[in-house]
């Protein structure tokens, strides 16, 4: 009979195990769906990284919103209100860039401030280098903003332009 008892323990033990790891599974797995960006196949180390690192993102934008909804609020010091206002102004935006591809078309949209030295020429050197040659360009100040639409047509239409290629090496200018 003792044995019995133990045998019926060990299996119990496996079974719990195996409920707790299925458990946990369940959970990484929900975790991972949570995430603004899921990688297939990822492992549970990159899982948790990506996880760190999207909630330190929330909490610094938790933290820039606060600052905000007190300039518009009216309080906070003298400091915090400029430093707050040159950021939402234009004084410490970096360049935004979005890249649409619209069959033989590409159309690129960047927003800039305007003290930051953003070089138009060089997203036009990109485009004409990667096949594309600009058919329109315009662009529109708003406040301490900057706003660039560029529209590119492949010079050769049976080979088209790689997006992907074109994004990539626009976003490393951006930087």
């Amino acid at each position: 009979m003792p044995r019995r008892g133990r045998s019926s323990s060990r299996v119990d033990r496996k079974e719990l195990e195996r409920d707790r790891r299925q458990y946990m599974k369940d959970l990484f797995s929900r975790l991972g769906f949570l995430l603004p960006t899921p990688l297939s196949k990822q492992s549970l180390p990159e899982l948790l990284d990506q996880a760190t690192t999207h909630v330190k993102q929330l909490g610094q934008r938790v933290e820039m919103l606060k600052q905000k909804k007190q300039l518009l609020e009216g309080s906070g010091t003298d400091d915090q209100i400029t430093g707050i206002r040159d950021h939402m102004m234009g004084g410490a935006w970096s360049p935004v860039l979005t890249v649409s591809d619209l069959g033989s078309m590409l159309e690129v949209c960047v927003k800039s401030g305007s003290n930051k030295k953003f070089m138009l020429h060089q997203v036009i050197q990109v485009l004409v280098e990667e096949a594309a040659q600009v058919v329109a360009l315009s662009y529109s100040n708003v406040g301490d903003r900057i706003f660039y639409t560029i529209n590119a047509e492949a010079v050769s239409p049976r080979i088209g332009i790689e997006t992907s290629r074109v994004r990539e090496r626009l976003n490393e200018l951006m930087l």
